[in-house]
């Protein structure tokens, strides 16, 4: 290949994948950048960084901090911040890059902000006090000077709506995130230098029950957890003034404590306002609060303190309604036209002690809003009672609990409405487009059941349970880490999966727990298993090697907790192939040490990928190899080159495709078993009967033995079982049960569809080690003329779009510097491709239907005149 000149830009500055985050906790923080340059086969030899105590400073002669020096390597994420690291300092840092022959200029300049390390909080203490509502805390203080920077550092429990000065100090809500309090509690950074004035101020806070204080009695114990207690709230306010002085506010017995007008907060059954306990002015200076009382000084929650990393829960859109209809007198149901995770907003001019309930559900059912939960006590489920104060134009939205939903029904008094959109703020990574409308429909859809089941943790449901299930982030994390920036939210919960664990190694169902999934629906192995999994993910999408030697132990035991149950070669597992076609209520009828003991095998595979990326030598394979022989020793019919147990009424699909997609069935066998789950499907005229563990796999399998076109057709389904009999019956999310009476309309681990229409249809696989090698191959193009995909990698952007007419196919693939391309160009030989530039291009090889080309860094074009 050609060399080129090319000088290296680096952009996207991000310190532990956020750019200029507040409140860094890590130690050694890691810095990351995107290479950016024209022409083709791009690379980057070397970098070097520099940190200093202002921008101004960040030449090579005056950086005071740090200064890498020139470092010879190709790596532009995860290089370790190597200088001071000060409490409560903000460090500005820039990186300039070298390529083969030229050194580029330095880049933009960014920063990060430390957080409290191991300073902690002082002389602050954990405040609260029993009060009838949700209790309101003031503190006032006078500044004298002026001041050149000021921060709140705070964790309430379990939410917080901070005030400064009668405004809020973050647009952030449920506030700060879930955790297993008794192992971990975090605290938030805010920068409130704007919100400080001369003279006096007040610091106030409203508390919120969330998880922390539950007290809805339920099945998973959330109300009787280790850590219950009743709200409670440390914080610590350091002004910094231009003169060098600091002084501090910290929460002790000298704050002010209320009950405010929030009479009863749920994450299950919604939230009381009184509006005529309202306070106005009560987190302002010149309120008089001397009818409240003291606070209390309350025991600290067992959890060690640490920095908030991950996104802030926000509210991320506002939407008006598409129809209000008054179903009878005073009753009206408002639908907002599409199914999300959020809360309304309600304004009124109702008189004053008029009770206005809004009961939030997703579907409708004989003139009412359906809104029930078996799994919570009482009658009251995602219901917000306002009860006005006849002041006026009154406006009101809850703060502490949040409900999945698309109507809302409104009784008590005539109001306005508003949806607000609710979920962790995390960024969109990919865009997908297609002449295929279903695929437009089903990855819009999937995205927005995604984004409606982060909050803090990835859920199942927003509207019933609002748990972690490990199974639905292991079927569902490929989807979610293709679609969204996960890095910080999935770091997050990883550490929220340590937290969990027992002592004995053990790893619940759902994370964080109570308690509850040890023994209920317990053991599992298909969903605790997502430990590795997901570990190995993160490496897959982000390279993120410190993920990898941080858990290593935690997995080490929690494996050997699993390998110590194996019986006969097989994992025991309760749950298997959850919620197929016609079994609507529980797993497939099919033994369950299959899908278990396969789960197993390709969490062991993978732990030892991670132990060799780490260099922890391990027994994993050869353990391993040892569940691979005692599932096909029990399941492989070899005379009928299927996979069957004595419990299945029929041919299961997941029994096939499952030990097809891990790589368990013994070569010989592997034709035989694809072609009879091709058989199969056809048999049952292009129809799944897959649940959960099953359907994320079976077009994948299909598509890579040759049978893409039957995957096509049960992908374009319209018929029951399917994605588009959902459509066809309205749906705008994905649904937890493929019948049309779905408990749950918003949960995505039967939409993962979505991973093929990625990797397949669009033909974009990210194979390994942050993006550093991609697969560019559309082997799904049965019903489809074009498809394109875009998604910006830790290196940069990856984009792929591709078009047919007749049987010319056009390819254009963009690769980011430091990723290498094997692009798979469809043609019946190699003659038949042309690729621009061919100068760049490099030696085609060919084989089995594709002309293969392998690229670095660059916009490149391939046409085919021999693609079927």
């Amino acid at each position: 290949m050609p060399t080129v000149l090319s000088v290296l830009t680096p952009r996207s500055l991000k310190t532990e994948y956020a750019a200029q985050p507040l409140g860094v906790d890590v130690p050694r923080p890691r810095f990351s950048w995107v290479a950016v340059a024209p022409g083709y086969g791009a690379t980057q030899t070397a970098y070097q960084i520099l940190v200093a105590s202002a921008p101004e400073l960040l030449t090579p002669e005056s950086a005071d901090v740090w200064d890498s020096g020139q470092v010879e390597s190709a790596r532009t994420f995860g290089i370790e911040y190597d200088g001071p690291a000060a409490a409560r300092t903000r460090y500005h840092w820039t990186v300039r890059l070298w390529s083969p022959d030229e050194v580029g200029e330095w880049a933009e300049p960014s920063w990060f902000e430390t957080g409290l390390l191991d300073e902690g909080f002082g002389a602050a203490q954990w405040i609260g006090g029993t009060t009838d509502s949700a209790p309101l805390l003031r503190r006032g203080f006078v500044v004298d000077g002026t001041v050149r920077r000021a921060r709140l550092y705070a964790s309430g429990l379990g939410y917080a709506d901070l005030r400064l000065n009668g405004q809020a100090v973050s647009d952030a809500v449920l506030d700060p995130g879930f955790t297993a309090y008794d192992r971990t509690v975090l605290y938030v950074t805010h920068d409130v230098t704007s919100l400080v004035r001369a003279g006096d101020n007040v610091v106030g806070a409203e508390l919120g029950r969330g998880f922390f204080g539950l007290t809805s009695v339920n099945v998973w114990r959330w109300h009787d957890a280790p850590w219950t207690a009743d709200p409670r709230l440390i914080a610590r306010l350091v002004v910094e003034y231009d003169d060098g002085r600091v002084d501090e506010v910290v929460t002790d017995g000298t704050w002010r404590i209320t009950g405010g007008p929030t009479l009863s907060d749920s994450l299950y059954t919604g939230e009381t306002y009184d509006a005529r306990r309202a306070l106005p002015g009560w987190d302002a200076p010149g309120f008089d609060d001397s009818a409240w009382s003291a606070a209390t000084v309350v025991e600290a929650p067992d959890g060690e303190l640490t920095a908030q990393a991950h996104e802030p829960i926000r509210v991320i859109e506002t939407v008006d309604p598409v129809e209000v209809t008054e179903v009878r007198p005073g009753v009206w149901i408002v639908d907002f036209g599409r199914t999300v995770a959020g809360w309304t907003r309600l304004t009124t001019t109702a008189p004053a002690g008029t009770t206005i309930s809004l009961t939030h559900g997703e579907t409708v059912a004989d003139g009412n809003v359906a809104a029930w939960n078996v799994h919570v006590d009482g009658d009251r489920i995602q219901r917000d009672e306002y009860i006005a104060a006849g002041t006026g134009v009154e406006t009101w939205e809850p703060r502490f609990s949040y409900k999945g939903f698309r109507y809302v029904q409104v009784e008590g008094a005539a109001a306005d409405v508003q949806l607000r959109v609710v979920n962790s703020d995390v960024s969109s990574v990919t865009r997908f487009a297609s002449t295929q409308a279903p695929y437009e429909q089903f990855e819009q859809a999937m995205r927005r059941t995604i984004l409606s089941n982060l909050h803090g943790i990835p859920t199942d449901t927003p509207y019933f349970e609002k748990n972690g299930w490990t199974g639905d982030a292991q079927v569902g994390a490929p989807t979610m880490l293709a679609t969204l920036d996960l890095a910080r939210f999935f770091t997050k919960w990883l550490g929220d999966i340590r937290d969990s664990q027992a002592d004995s190694g053990q790893l619940p169902v759902i994370v964080p727990t109570s308690g509850w999934g040890f023994t209920d629906l317990s053991p599992a192995t298909e969903w605790p298993t997502v430990y590795p999994f997901l570990l190995r993910e993160m490496y897959r999408w982000y390279g993120d090697e410190r993920l990898l030697r941080e858990h290593w132990d935690s997995l080490t035991r929690y494996l050997a907790w699993e390998l110590d149950r194996v019986e006969d070669g097989l994992s025991v597992s309760v749950l298997g192939d959850w919620l197929p076609p016609g079994f609507g209520s529980g797993p497939a009828p099919e033994d369950r040490r299959l899908t278990g003991t396969a789960y197993l095998y390709r969490a062991l595979v993978v732990a030892a990928e991670i132990g060799e990326l780490i260099g922890q030598p391990n027994e994993y394979r050869k353990a391993a190899e040892g569940l691979a022989d005692g599932l096909n020793r029990t399941f492989l019919d070899r005379e009928a080159g299927r996979y069957r147990s004595a419990d299945d009424p029929d041919y299961r699909q997941t029994s096939n495709a499952v030990p097809l997609a891990f790589g368990i069935v013994p070569d010989e066998f592997v034709e035989r078993v694809a072609a009879g789950l091709a058989a199969d499907v056809e048999a049952r005229g292009f129809h799944l009967n897959t649940g959960c563990l099953g359907v994320g796999v079976l077009l994948p399998v299909l598509t890579a033995h040759g049978y893409g076109d039957v995957a096509t057709k049960v992908a374009l389904q319209r018929s029951y079982p399917s994605w588009g009999y959902w459509f066809d019956l309205g749906a705008d999310t994905m649904w937890e049960k493929w019948e049309d009476d779905s408990r749950s309309r918003n949960h995505y681990f039967q939409g993962t569809v979505v991973q093929w229409i990625f990797e397949n249809v669009a033909g974009l696989r990210v194979v390994d080690a942050g993006s550093e090698r991609i697969v560019v191959r559309p082997d799904a193009r049965d019903e489809v003329d074009s498809a394109s995909i875009r998604t910006e990698t830790i290196r940069g952007r990856v984009a792929v779009s591709w078009k047919k007419t007749g049987r010319v196919l056009s390819l254009d693939v963009q690769v980011p510097v430091g990723t290498t391309a094997e692009v798979q160009v469809p043609s019946e030989r190699a003659a038949d491709v042309d690729a621009v530039p061919r100068a760049f291009a490099g030696t085609p090889t060919y084989g089995e239907g594709y002309t293969v080309y392998t690229v670095g860094a660059g916009q490149w074009s391939f046409t085919s005149r021999s693609a079927s």
